[in-house]
């Protein structure tokens, strides 16, 4: 049976049935787009202008930064046309560039979460031994690992979801055209694409998952072996916005890849899928600049050098 959704596209309904709530949506869609914009693309300013951020943890930081950036511009322009008007078609070839950029970067997110994770474990638990292990060339090697398996998955996944046959209506219960909401769309056997997504969830989220918290494990039972209590306050600060963004991306991930198969879940985890596309992004920012001492030191060096005022410290 050929692909019938191929020369129209689809239909993304997201919140269609609630007029007055897609306006509400699409002002905080749009506010969290441009605090994403702003807040990651001076993240990776700092990180690449203030001597004092060329760190791996900032190194790594920026990189999600830009991943996020990636991630949010895939999508958000496509959703705020969708939630404005009553046209929400998208095409074929615009439902597959998203749908490949989507399962690229949100596993490249996955894995570079993980890296993290390992980066923070290290500088907690063995930290004499920091410079030694997490090395420039290592944090090369690592962020590139985390982007090509992002790339890899996508290459895997991306062409057999395209290939279902696809229901007349064509029909996206959802705001993006996401691998579980594709599925759904399906009017044939798709044992074998839930099996796939099965396994990639095992690999792409499981895994990751179990070994930052097995990182966090160490970094907790190192942090309670520390005498003094202003040891402990700062080896926990090092730790606690990386835990805070790993809680909310995982959550939302696992709530749209892993929920059962019944009406209130898919439409719970319409929302879960919004807050995955936009609100982290527009939150990893303010979690990392408001628990930061250095980020935000580096933003005023930033600031007096903007205004003409050399900051001390600052040697661009």
């Amino acid at each position: 049976m050929g692909n019938q959704s191929s020369p129209e596209g689809f239909l993304l309904l997201g919140f269609s049935e609630h007029p007055g709530l897609e306006k509400i949506l699409f002002l905080v869609v749009l506010t969290a787009y441009l605090l994403t914009l702003v807040g990651n693309t001076l993240i990776i300013l700092l990180s690449v202008l203030d001597p004092k951020l060329h760190s791996p943890m900032y190194f790594f930081l920026s990189n999600l930064s830009f991943l996020d950036l990636c991630f949010t511009t895939s999508c958000v322009p496509q959703m705020l046309v969708n939630l404005w008007g009553p046209k929400k078609t998208i095409s074929f070839l615009g439902c597959s560039v998203q749908l490949f950029i989507f399962l690229s970067l949100g596993t490249t997110e996955c894995i570079l979460l993980t890296v993290m994770a390992f980066d923070r474990y290290v500088a907690v638990c063995q930290p004499l031994h920091y410079a030694t292990i997490i090395h420039p060339r290592l944090c090369w090697q690592l962020a590139s690992v985390s982007w090509v398996i992002g790339l890899v998955e996508s290459v895997v996944q991306t062409p057999p979801t395209l290939r279902l046959p696809f229901c007349p209506h064509r029909q996206v219960d959802d705001f993006v055209c996401e691998v579980p909401a594709l599925i759904r769309l399906s009017c044939a056997d798709t044992f074998y694409n839930e099996i796939q997504i099965a396994v990639a969830s095992v690999l792409i989220l499981i895994v990751p998952l179990s070994l930052i918290l097995v990182s966090y494990g160490a970094i907790g039972r190192a942090v309670l072996r520390i005498n003094s209590a202003k040891g402990r306050r700062k080896a926990f600060g090092t730790c606690s916005s990386h835990l805070m963004v790993v809680i909310l991306f995982y959550s939302s991930v696992i709530a749209v890849y892993l929920q059962p198969k019944n009406p209130y879940a898919q439409e719970r985890g319409k929302f879960f899928g919004l807050f995955y596309a936009v609100g982290t992004p527009s939150l990893n920012p303010l979690i990392y600049t408001l628990r930061n001492k250095e980020v935000k030191s580096a933003f005023r060096r930033l600031l007096s050098l903007l205004l003409g005022r050399s900051g001390p410290g600052w040697n661009p």
